[in-house]
């Protein structure tokens, strides 16, 4: 009998609710289970025909498992190699190419250089970076965070220019974006199962966490709703994720998704409410029992995204034109005459000439080695600095490139008081 399990961390209400649901609809077909690990061999099975996975993000040896699961047939909810290469940065310039409306975003580098490199690491990093083109197009205020996290970790408001360099200090290595902020009049959380099961949320995101589900004002539009479940559908299957997220701010009458990489979303009782949860435990049981019907043993059993089906096939095209445009002639197959012996005595001075020449190169090679780094460090072509007094200050300017130690400076991190602070 094929297996389904749930793989999670410190959640109990899902899990629970998920296995019991699983059994009463499969009757028999298939049962459902907590994962139980006890050992890991690379290529082979943990005997479940589908997984959904809960915590792998927050570990990397559950990570690590699932891709071994996948790679021997298991069907991972979500996939976990897409799982392990998507980020939050990507997504929005993935909106813009499908035409969702998101956020103006832009890409910062961490504060402090990353473990393990050293200031010439960033020999094509302008410096400084060009604040002014940045803050014009972001604007003001504006919110910071991390470019693939999540969890409502080191999210920051920023009021200025001043203020975003003082609170740039406190992140570190971290890699974050800046993101215009959303001043909106409505907002929606959006459940998306299996790329077609949608639930649309009414969601206060200034509210206490138990609170946020607790909307009572009506949706304004009928029209509203029908655009956001056609972003969802259209986000999910070109990121290819089975369980996920969106979130709506709206402004204007246009819903901006803000955040929609959230492949192990909250689905506590306690959190999402009675009704959201039974809709969740409902359509996920649902879906881990269509996936282990369509489960075929020992072959690939997982969901990948329209984007990265397209790259595949568009990769395989340029491969196939390639090859038809080289013309295979018998030249190519020809055999290749050797040159004729040379006198001995020729040979000795080639040799000789060979030895010389490897000595001359020894030599330089020698000099470049003993030559202090300063000498040989190879400078990128550097921005024109930002016009900007903020910029021209050293100690904004130091705040532009990753700096070797940790900033002591520590600036009290933003109230979650709007939408695109997630």
């Amino acid at each position: 009998m094929k297996k389904i399990g749930i793989l999670f961390g410190q959640e109990r209400s899902f899990p629970e609710a998920f296995v019991n649901r699983v059994n009463e609809l499969a009757e028999g077909e298939f049962v459902a289970e907590y994962v139980s690990i006890d050992k890991i061999f690379q290529a082979e099975p943990l005997d479940y025909a589908v997984i959904l996975d809960r915590i792998s993000q927050g570990v990397p040896f559950y990570r690590s498992a699932m891709k071994n699961a996948a790679i021997t047939g298991t069907a991972v909810i979500n996939n976990p190699f897409w799982w392990s290469a998507d980020e939050k940065f990507f997504n929005n310039a993935l909106a813009v190419k499908l035409g969702i409306p998101v956020p103006k975003t832009a890409l910062i580098p961490s504060r402090e250089l990353p473990t393990d490199t050293t200031d010439e690491s960033f020999s094509n990093l302008a410096y400084p970076l060009n604040w002014d083109a940045i803050f014009e197009h972001i604007g003001f205020p504006a919110y910071m965070k991390p470019f693939d996290g999540g969890g409502w970790k080191d999210v920051y408001k920023i009021a200025d220019k001043e203020d975003f360099f003082e609170k740039h200090k406190e992140t570190k290595q971290l890699v974050m974006m800046l993101q215009e902020e959303i001043k909106f009049e409505e907002y929606y959380r959006c459940y998306c199962i299996g790329g077609k099961y949608v639930r649309i949320m009414q969601y206060e995101p200034n509210n206490p966490f138990h609170l946020r589900y607790a909307v009572d004002k009506a949706p304004s539009s009928e029209e509203l709703l029908q655009t956001m479940h056609d972003y969802v559908i259209k986000l999910n299957q070109h990121l290819g994720y089975d369980f996920n997220t969106v979130e709506f701010a709206v402004r204007d009458g246009v819903p901006y998704a803000i955040d929609f990489c959230n492949p192990a979303p909250d689905a506590e009782i306690t959190s999402v409410g009675e009704e959201n949860f039974n809709w969740v435990i409902e359509h996920s049981a649902l879906y881990a029992i269509e996936r282990a019907r369509a489960h075929k043993p020992n072959q690939d059993n997982l969901t990948w995204g329209e984007y990265v089906k397209g790259s595949v096939k568009a990769g395989a095209k340029i491969k196939i034109d390639a090859a038809e445009e080289i013309p295979v002639t018998e030249e190519l197959a020809a055999p290749v005459e050797l040159e004729p012996e040379k006198k001995t005595t020729k040979a000795k001075s080639t040799g000789g000439a060979k030895s010389t020449k490897s000595k001359a190169a020894a030599k330089v090679e020698t000099e470049e080695k003993e030559a202090p780094a300063a000498e040989k460090k190879t400078t990128a072509t550097k921005a024109a600095p930002a016009k900007s007094s903020t910029a021209e200050k050293p100690k904004a300017e130091k705040a532009a490139k990753p700096a070797k130690a940790a900033s002591k400076t520590a600036a009290p991190k933003a109230k979650k008081e709007s939408s695109t602070k997630k």
